[in-house]
């Protein structure tokens, strides 16, 4: 009897990298996120980047990768729309949406996202969840808003903290702060993100719902299903 080592998490982050080649459209411009799945796929990426005419951002540490590895990146502004956008997720339902932001890309990412005629999301299975709300739930915010937004979640039920880094407020790309929120359960997650994105100071809630995945890649211990939503 023969005994298969399961696949780690890391592994199966590589396979859901380089399934997700498959939606990039050659001769286009590929709409690439933020985090270590994302980074599985760039790598992947950089085997075909004769076959792209480059990439739109959604963060500083992937246009320093994607850049590194001789893929042209180009300014979400240079472009009018994107074919596909390729990124993770700290969680995602059956309905195909999603919280991100764990990696503090979030607002950029749905701008990008926006952008993009379809959404895929690659993931791996711990990342599935039946409502959002397990992981705590990134929030954008201007910094002087910061107290108001923590006591509105609270209103709520939520724990919204500070993030930090360093024993500092982490300092988004934008220039922001965020705070993460536990303690929600999100089972109507297009009206929840609606409502936040209108509370002043808020810039972007870590819900995507009206940017929400059109496929998600999920590698399991089977190899990488496809869910099409």
């Amino acid at each position: 009897m023969t005994t298969t080592t399961p696949l780690t998490q890391d592994e199966l982050k590589t396979l859901v990298g380089q399934a997700a080649l498959q939606y990039v459209v050659p001769g286009e411009i590929v709409g690439v996120g933020t985090g270590s799945t994302v980074n599985k796929f760039i790598d992947a990426l950089a085997g075909m980047k004769d076959q792209i005419k480059g990439a739109v951002s959604s963060s500083v540490a992937s246009t320093e990768r994607l850049k590194a590895l001789g893929i042209a990146v180009f300014d979400a502004n240079e472009v009018f729309s994107l074919s596909v956008y390729i990124d993770g997720a700290d969680e995602i339902d059956g309905q195909g949406h999603m919280v991100k932001g764990g990696g503090a890309a979030l607002t950029r990412e749905k701008i990008v996202a926006a952008l993009a005629e379809r959404f895929v999301c690659i993931a791996d299975e711990s990342k599935l969840v039946k409502a959002l709300g397990q992981f705590p739930l990134p929030v954008e915010v201007i910094p002087m808003a910061a107290n108001h937004i923590a006591r509105r979640f609270a209103s709520m039920g939520g724990q919204a903290s500070l993030r930090l880094k360093d024993g500092q407020p982490l300092v988004t790309d934008n220039g922001q702060h965020i705070l993460d929120v536990k303690g929600l359960s999100i089972t109507d997650p297009l009206a929840f993100e609606s409502e936040i994105n209108q509370w002043p100071g808020v810039v972007t809630v870590g819900v995507f719902a009206h940017q929400k995945a059109s496929v998600c890649l999920l590698g399991t211990a089977q190899g990488v299903k496809t869910i099409t939503y």
